[in-house]
């Protein structure tokens, strides 16, 4: 079986682009494929997915270049800007790019806790997803109780499922022992059987310089109670991750955890269910 990081980022970093990090964290570097396929060799994984850190039609691109002349890079989740009134026309655009998989949305940072359910924002997932494209859902628990109608409305009227992955878990409050309410919206929306779950960027939920495989395994524990393992994603979230764990510290959280709880469903978990959601 193929092993895949589902999620992880590249960037040229600017200040002005990248303002969401702190000038003196380690993340504000550039990021690039080759600074991961060392990572990739030393824990094994084959590809990777890599996912838009800007909302930018141009950084779909730029993504689309790297995948271009990298084949390890397996397929891009883009940006486009899916409330537009022409978005049946800009999706035509993209429509011959073989590694486009899908797209997505950074909802979590959308001051209204409701926008997913805004009707401009539905119409363009639905018409995405109706040309075969991958939607990634990024949300916070605020926000997370909305995805289970989110996706309803997506599917409504569809005779196949639509491919929807839920990003980092809905990022739960690890670092507070935070539990409602998304444990509750979690089981909700797990009920939608095309909603896959990544069980990426935990690590930097929780507490970034004391954060223990103990403390995230009640959290991976119920996102594979409801969802069962034929619907988690293994993602790094690298180099994000680097706030609270270098890469092979994340792969090993989650080898630890498939290896306690579900040691049959490794191949899914690290490739299997990937290749599924994003048709790569």
């Amino acid at each position: 079986m193929t092993r895949i990081d589902a999620h992880q980022h590249f960037w040229t970093y600017s200040p002005s682009t990248f303002d969401w990090i702190d000038p003196d964290s380690v993340l504000a570097r550039d990021f690039s494929p080759a600074d991961l396929m060392p990572l990739l060799d030393g824990a094994a994984i084959d590809g990777c997915i890599a996912v838009q850190a800007r909302q930018s039609e141009a950084e779909t691109n730029w993504l689309l270049g790297l995948a271009a002349a990298h084949p390890r890079i397996m397929g891009v989740v883009g940006w486009i800007d899916l409330r537009a009134g022409d978005i049946a026309k800009r999706l035509e655009t993209w429509s011959g790019s073989p590694k486009l998989a899908g797209f997505r949305h950074i909802v979590q940072d959308e001051p209204d806790d409701d926008f997913l359910l805004t009707p401009d924002f539905v119409r363009g997932v639905r018409a995405s997803v109706e040309r075969g494209f991958s939607y990634d859902i990024l949300v916070k628990p605020r926000q997370a109780i909305h995805v289970r109608r989110f996706c309803d409305l997506v599917a409504a009227g569809r005779s196949t499922a639509p491919r929807l992955i839920l990003d980092h878990g809905a990022k739960p409050d690890i670092a507070h022992g935070g539990w409602q309410p998304w444990a509750d919206a979690i089981a909700d929306m797990a009920q939608v059987p095309s909603l896959y779950c990544k069980i990426s960027g935990l690590v930097t939920e929780a507490d970034h310089a004391t954060w223990t495989a103990d403390q995230i395994a009640r959290y991976l524990d119920h996102l594979l109670a409801c969802f069962g393992p034929d619907r988690l994603i293994f993602g790094s979230d690298w180099p994000v991750c680097r706030l609270a764990a270098e890469y092979r510290q994340v792969v090993d959280l989650i080898d630890g955890f498939v290896t306690r709880a579900c040691p049959e469903a490794r191949d899914a978990i690290f490739g299997g269910n990937a290749r599924a959601a994003y048709g790569v």
